[in-house]
């Protein structure tokens, strides 16, 4: 191997800038060295470099006074404000890749959300918070949900799209119909959906969601990587 390719970062390193700069640039605001999602799709934002005061202000140019920036990064990443930013919020979280072990199959019960699910959608991860969903945020991949008597009770889909790997994102179920194994389906039915165009699942979650990084090792995930997500006011 050349030093050049052992140099090379891991797509999973920056997965929003992956995204951004591929797979997802035609929802991509800026250019130079920072982009951001359309907000109506997603509030993240992603960095060629975080450690490249340039980066932060080509990110500046992107928002208005007093809007927030959604970013990742290692865990640390945002402990050094830039000029131009404050910070507004931390969260620690992991980076979970899926292994031969998990067992993907369809959904066959699984509807694919779309404009007329998207309020509805919403609204369950409102009351769920396993992470931000715009309005448009079902463009960014297939997503998924079950209904029960015609309402929406659970929801997962696809979210960040690096070449090679797609993100399983908005995992949640309504707290009425919990341990029912419905998240666990629809998780295996996006994966199903991904490993049939070859590429890997992966995921983020929480770290403080015991509950569900268990879940998703069981399932047969395994961790990758520590990181933080945070968020940064424009001032």
């Amino acid at each position: 191997m050349s030093d050049a390719s052992a140099a090379s970062p891991h797509p999973l390193d920056s997965p929003t800038w992956a995204s951004l700069v591929g797979a997802h640039a035609r929802f991509a605001l800026g250019d130079g060295l920072a982009r951001r999602y359309d907000p109506a799709v997603s509030p993240f934002a992603a960095l060629a470099d975080v450690d490249d005061a340039r980066a932060w202000g080509d990110l500046r140019d992107l928002y208005a006074e007093d809007e927030v920036a959604a970013l990742a990064g290692d865990r640390g990443f945002s402990r050094t404000v830039p000029p131009g930013w404050a910070p507004d919020g931390v969260v620690a979280g992991v980076q979970l890749v899926s292994t031969d072990a998990l067992v993907s199959a369809p959904a066959d019960d699984a509807f694919v959300v779309g404009p007329a699910d998207a309020a509805e959608a919403m609204d369950l991860v409102a009351r769920t918070e396993p992470g931000p969903f715009r309005p448009r945020t079902y463009e960014l991949g297939t997503y998924l949900g079950l209904r029960h008597d015609g309402r929406l009770v659970a929801l997962a889909g696809e979210r960040l799209h690096p070449t090679g790997w797609t993100e399983i994102s908005a995992v949640c179920t309504d707290p009425a119909y919990r341990r029912r194994g419905l998240a666990s389906r629809l998780v295996r039915g996006v994966a199903h959906l991904v490993r049939e165009r070859g590429e890997t699942p992966f995921l983020h979650t929480g770290a403080a969601n015991t509950r569900a990084i268990e879940l998703y090792l069981a399932m047969g995930f395994e961790l990758r990587r520590e990181v933080e997500f945070a968020s940064f006011r424009a001032v």
